[in-house]
């Protein structure tokens, strides 16, 4: 991307002025290298998104910025239901509430390395992947429903997990708002059998090890140091909000042309709040949520099992589960005032400072831990939100290294056994059913996530607490 096409600010934030129907300013962030190498449509994304009603402050893209549906995957966007403001199934994504949540195990390398190779068959056996996957859990009617509205919370009611672990979730592990009966019949049959599973894509679930601690105090409040071995699961509402999202997608579309909206882009379907399509979405995505935190919080369990037979010393306590593809009502400082709006965040994950209301008690004082997803060759990270974020981007910052490559590139020049070959040579085993799905995912086909990092940390969005690399990642 040429960046003679905005004004840079600071070394990591570059701005676009308003321009044609663009409503407010467009801000990206990362260093040099990071804006240079995304795609030109991340420029024309964020400033498409900079032209819907309503919209407040600015457009934003995170340092992992990349072409997306819609919205740039790493966009952030707020809107103001009092002037107008809309909601867009392309501004929260497909996967509905992917997130991340962290275990802490109590164990440290020396313990998993006599027994990685069993632990990491076991894993892949208890715990399905890959396109279409489903589990031992079948639920009825009256289940689903239950679990559309109870989330997590509804999980831990059924054995699966304790309220420690809600502890420690976002929303505390129910999204309050859910309306079942606006998620059709199709998208509950999708989901019926899929909860306990990762799916596909870049989901994953990892035992990882800390090498690195750049922080000892906030690393020591959320019980972290290095060597210690965590576990990571990443996945979302899997075939239940795909559905939501196309489904949604398509009555917006019309929606927008009934309200007079004008769409840059198709891909940006948008309808007011306060309309009826829009109310509809918002309860059927809030109901998907806790549909990503249940499946989450059950797969926790089944992590749990796994390390109580091999590993009976360790102790699973949740670090924090955060999610990154959402839209959620937060009253933020706008012009000097509060007020209330819809946050978007698609690829972005939240990063509330010390002090924010909305924070459990056990990170009050140090601000929410923010976890960033790397690939299944490289690191992931631990960070930690700042008072500066909320200023900057609505209390945002990056998800993950982002895609620098498309998987269909990606597949042309991966094998997913070289690969799985190569990451055993290093040290890291890869469990998956599906040698396309490992060449998709291939280290190689994203950005460097220690840079996307790095430009968060500078930006102010989120301080560098751990980080930490893969030894077994079960890939769908």
């Amino acid at each position: 991307m040429d960046t003679g096409q905005f004004s840079r600010h600071t070394d990591y934030s570059w701005h676009i002025e308003p321009r044609g129907r663009m409503r407010v300013p467009a801000i990206i962030y990362g260093d040099e290298a990071l804006v240079r190498e995304m795609d030109q449509k991340v420029f024309e994304q964020i400033t498409n998104v900079a032209t819907l009603p309503g919209i407040v402050k600015a457009a934003y893209a995170m340092p992992d910025a990349h072409w997306g549906y819609g919205f740039p995957i790493g966009g952030v966007a707020a809107f103001d239901a009092e002037q107008g403001g809309v909601i867009s199934a392309g501004g929260v994504g497909f996967d509905i509430s992917c997130g991340v949540r962290n275990l802490c195990t109590g164990l440290t390398v020396t313990d998993i390395l006599p027994l990685q190779e069993q632990l990491a068959d076991m894993l892949a056996y208890r715990i399905p992947a890959g396109v279409g996957s489903t589990g031992a859990i079948h639920l009825s009617p009256a289940e689903m429903e239950a679990m559309l509205k109870g989330g997590a919370r509804w999980a831990v009611e059924q054995g699966y997990g304790t309220a420690d672990d809600l502890a420690h979730t976002e929303e505390r592990g129910c999204m309050a708002g859910a309306r079942p009966e606006y998620v059709s019949e199709h998208a509950r049959k999708r989901q019926r059998s899929e909860m306990g599973t990762l799916g596909s894509g870049n989901h994953y679930l990892e035992i990882q090890r800390v090498t690195a601690v750049f922080d000892e105090d906030k690393a020591g409040a959320f019980g972290v140091k290095k060597d210690d071995i965590i576990v990571s699961i990443h996945c979302g509402s899997r075939g239940l909000g795909h559905q939501i999202g196309t489904e949604f997608l398509k009555k917006m579309v019309i929606a927008a042309g009934e309200y007079g909206i004008h769409l840059p882009d198709r891909e940006l379907a948008c309808a007011p709040i306060d309309s009826p399509v829009g109310q509809e979405y918002l309860g059927a995505m809030r109901a998907a949520i806790n549909c990503a935190l249940a499946n989450r919080q059950i797969i926790t369990h089944l992590v749990r099992e796994v390390f109580a037979e091999l590993l009976p010393a360790a102790r699973l306590t949740l670090l924090y589960d955060v999610s990154h593809n959402t839209c959620k009502v937060e009253e933020h400082e706008v012009d000097g005032r509060k007020r209330r709006l819809y946050v978007h965040r698609k690829g972005a994950t939240r990063a509330f400072g010390p002090g924010h209301p909305d924070l459990p008690e056990a990170f009050r004082e140090t601000g929410q831990p923010v976890l960033i997803g790397g690939t299944m060759g490289t690191a992931s990270y631990i960070l930690v939100g700042t008072d500066q974020s909320e200023e900057r981007s609505f209390g945002s910052a990056c998800h993950g290294a982002g895609r620098s490559m498309s998987r269909h590139a990606a597949k042309k020049q991966w094998r997913g056994k070289r690969v799985v070959s190569e990451l055993a040579q290093r040290g890291i085993l890869i469990r998956s059913p599906s040698a396309r799905g490992v060449a998709e995912e291939a280290p190689g086909a994203y950005k460097d996530v220690s840079a996307v990092v790095e430009a968060a940390h500078q930006a102010g969005l989120a301080h560098k607490v751990a980080r930490l690399e893969p030894l077994i990642c079960i890939k769908g």
